[in-house]
C-alpha cells in the first residue's frame, strides 16, 4: 500500500480563523490540533495572554516569515497556569519591543502601559521579572519624550498605584504588534518572531520551570 505523506495532512499556517485544518490554521488553531482538542483559535491548552500575542503575530507576519513560527507551536501546548506574572511579562515584552520604533501617537499609549508594567513587575523578585524590568527600562530610556508625556498624562499617583494588567490585555498587545508591523524598519518580521520566541521562552520558565527551556531571543530593544 502506498505510504501517506504526513506533511500533506498537517495544516498550513495562514492568517485569520479557519473552519477546519484543510483550510489552513492560525498559530493557536494549530496548537489546538497538536493538543488533540476541539479545533479553536482560543484553545484551553495555552495561557490566554500568550495565545493572544501568538494570534496577533501570526496575522501580521508575512507569508514568508510565518512558517518560522511553526517550530514554536509545540512549546505553547500545555503552557497554562494562573501565575500573575504571565500577563505582565507578555504585555511588557510586547510593548518594549514596539515602543522605540512606533509612531509618536502609539508611543504615548505604549509608554503609559509600560510605566504600569514597570511598577507592577517591581512586586516580584525572580529572574524572569528582573530581566523584563530591565527590558522595559531600556525601552523607556529610548523614548524619553513618550515617557514624560505618559507620566504627565496619568499623573505620578496613577503610575505609583497602577491598575492591574488584565489577563489578556488586548489593547497593549494589539498596539505593540501593529506598531512593529507598521514601523519604518527593515526587519519587522524578524522582530515579531523574536518577540514571540522570547515571550514563549520566559513564560515557559514561569509556568514550566522544570522543563527543557525554549531558546530565548533577548534582542527586543534594537539599537
Amino acid at each position: 500500500m502506498q505510504g501517506v505523506n504526513t506533511e500533506q495532512l498537517l495544516p498550513v499556517l495562514s492568517p485569520g480563523r479557519h473552519r477546519n485544518p484543510r483550510r489552513g490554521a492560525c498559530f493557536m488553531e494549530y496548537a489546538s490540533y497538536l493538543a488533540g482538542l476541539r479545533w479553536s483559535d482560543h484553545p484551553s491548552c495555552t495561557h490566554p495572554s500568550v495565545a493572544a500575542l501568538a494570534r496577533l503575530v501570526n496575522d501580521v507576519t508575512s507569508d514568508e516569515a510565518r512558517s518560522r513560527l511553526t517550530t514554536l507551536i509545540p512549546s505553547v501546548v500545555g503552557l497554562v497556569g494562573n501565575d500573575p506574572r504571565v500577563p505582565l511579562v507578555v504585555s511588557a515584552l510586547a510593548a518594549s519591543s514596539a515602543l522605540p520604533i512606533s509612531s509618536d501617537i502609539r508611543q504615548r499609549a505604549l509608554a503609559a502601559g509600560l510605566l504600569r508594567c514597570e511598577r507592577l513587575l517591581g512586586n516580584f523578585s525572580d529572574d524572569v521579572t528582573g530581566r523584563t524590568r530591565e527590558t522595559v527600562r531600556a525601552a523607556l530610556d529610548r523614548a524619553p519624550a513618550a515617557e514624560a508625556w505618559a507620566r504627565a498624562f496619568e499623573g505620578e499617583d496613577s503610575v505609583s498605584k497602577p491598575r492591574p494588567i488584565a489577563v489578556s490585555d488586548e489593547a497593549i498587545l494589539r498596539a505593540s504588534v501593529i506598531g512593529i508591523a507598521e514601523a519604518c524598519v527593515l526587519d519587522p518580521d524578524e522582530r515579531l518572531v523574536n518577540l514571540l520566541t522570547s515571550v514563549v521562552a520566559e513564560c515557559n520558565l514561569i509556568l514550566r520551570p522544570d522543563t527543557i527551556p525554549v531558546q530565548s531571543v533577548r534582542t527586543l530593544v534594537h539599537t
